[in-house]
């Protein structure tokens, strides 16, 4: 078994869900390049009894048919050993065909099938969900020595299909595992054992372009900087990830243009906006079907849905979340770029270092675990959201992009800063925060509201940074 990096919870899992002695049915899901298919090879490859794969409905020319995926399957099994059988005409006939192979090939050991992308052998009218609730629940249940594990990528459909299924496969799930991006520290490991040699500074760096997501780190070239690394991934003429965007998409949302359209107009801004203002800048009709791809985009951690600090329910917005995306959407989509060499040529424009800040943010949003325990309340209950306050007339609008709403009655106001050296609070810049704790503290007089900064070489001291309660540098991010 390869090295594999974090995952501690994950492997104990799996490995108790295939040492029970009973029979387990497992939906492993997460978005897609997070490395769900690596784990689960990895950790039960010893004891895989049939494996398949559904083909991608992405990279052809024509829809892929119930045919084509009933053809791949038969050839699954051929593979594993079932001879003497001709190809399946349904999906019905084809769980049959398991059966009988693992009938056959059954000698008392522990059997495991793991069936991965399990949502797009789901074509339209096929009859895919009747006849794995008929595999399992007329047959699987019963073996005693099958742990069936199920893999998808589309992770709304896993959701609505399987672990939140209101028909024959209500409840009949033994387990279920989301599978989340790297942190820092796990991104730092994973560095450290293909033997790429990187600062944390440049590894902060990394993942406010590629986030936590396996896949992307593992296309890293030991021998080249960060910047030469991105330009080879993103610029290159024959970049890696030159059509990651869509292929992304494309391979695990049913409207993926709409999605695609929806996760542009969040790009515009960082707090992102209401229901009804993405479905707006989107000339999207606010429909069932508009909240099935937001219900779909949440769910395959491209976006979150958080109520704004101070706002009710009717006022929740949509946020992206996505570093890869913001990335992408910045500076491929946004740019005509020729140069092949342009990351390492533009690091100190205006427009990068702008970018730097937002995808800085959105390191240390994903990082408020961390955040909390440099604080040493990580065991204090707490709600995480942003503050948009719109200005008028006679105020000035305000926007903060983190704020702990703790469970002892202290709010701390994060504010996050990129500078590559410790970062000076200057006297016009602290009477800008004073003012917004003011407002802030008018607004929730039960609370004490304490500033912290997050930064990644902290701050220097000087008459104006006692405003700020608590510093936290990005060294402690990676805990």
């Amino acid at each position: 078994m390869c090295t594999i990096i974090g995952r501690k919870q994950e492997i104990e899992a799996l490995n108790n869900y295939c040492k029970s002695g009973r029979a387990e049915f497992v939906a492993v899901y997460g978005r897609r390049r997070v490395g769900k298919t690596f784990l689960i090879n990895e950790v039960l490859g010893d004891y895989m009894a049939f494996r398949h794969t559904g083909l991608s409905p992405y990279d052809r020319k024509r829809k892929v048919s119930l045919k084509d995926q009933l053809q791949n399957f038969y050839f699954s099994l051929i593979r594993y050993g079932l001879e003497g059988i001709s190809q399946p005409k349904s999906w019905m006939e084809a769980f049959f065909m398991l059966e009988q192979l693992l009938e056959r090939k059954d000698n008392g050991s522990r059997q495991v099938v793991f069936i991965d992308e399990l949502p797009w052998m789901d074509t339209p009218r096929s009859g895919f969900l009747t006849a794995l609730e008929a595999f399992w629940n007329g047959w699987g249940n019963a073996q005693h020595r099958l742990c069936l594990v199920v893999c998808g990528s589309a992770t709304s459909w896993m959701l609505d299909n399987l672990i939140n299924n209101k028909g024959g496969l209500y409840g009949r799930l033994t387990g279920e595992m989301r599978l989340s991006p790297f942190t820092l520290l796990e991104c730092e490991e994973f560095f450290e054992s293909r033997g790429i040699r990187m600062s944390k500074y440049n590894i902060t760096q990394a993942y406010m372009i590629l986030g936590g997501i396996p896949y992307y780190l593992n296309c890293f070239n030991p021998s080249l900087s960060l910047a030469q690394n991105i330009d080879m991934l993103f610029f290159n003429p024959k970049a890696k990830l030159g059509d990651e965007f869509e292929r992304l998409f494309s391979s695990v949302f049913d409207n993926a243009d709409g999605c695609m359209k929806i996760v542009r107009a969040l790009g515009q801004r960082h707090a992102g906006y209401t229901r009804d203002e993405i479905a707006s800048m989107t000339g999207t009709n606010p429909n069932g079907d508009f909240s099935k791809m937001l219900k779909a985009l949440v769910g395959s951690d491209f976006i979150i849905r958080y109520v704004p600090f101070g706002k009710g329910k009717h006022e929740e917005h949509y946020k992206l979340t996505d570093c890869f995306c913001w990335f992408w959407l910045h500076f491929k989509e946004s740019k005509d770029v020729k140069e092949t060499d342009y990351w390492q040529h533009h690091q100190k424009e205006p427009e990068i270092n702008s970018w730097r800040g937002i995808a800085f943010e959105e390191v240390c949003f994903q990082h408020v675990f961390q955040i909390k325990s440099a604080m040493q309340i990580a065991g204090v209950a707490s709600k995480e959201s942003s503050l948009i306050v719109g200005g008028t007339k006679n105020t000035d609008g305000m926007q903060i992009d983190l704020i702990i709403n703790r469970a002892d009655d202290v709010v701390n106001v994060c504010e996050m800063k990129y500078s590559k050296s410790r970062f000076v609070v200057t006297k016009s810049y602290a009477e800008t925060l004073s003012k917004r704790l003011s407002a802030i503290e008018d607004a929730m007089p039960e609370k004490a509201i304490h500033l912290t900064l997050v930064s990644i070489k902290g701050m220097e001291q000087n008459e104006n940074s006692e405003i700020f309660t608590t510093s936290i540098t990005a060294d402690e991010l990676f805990r």
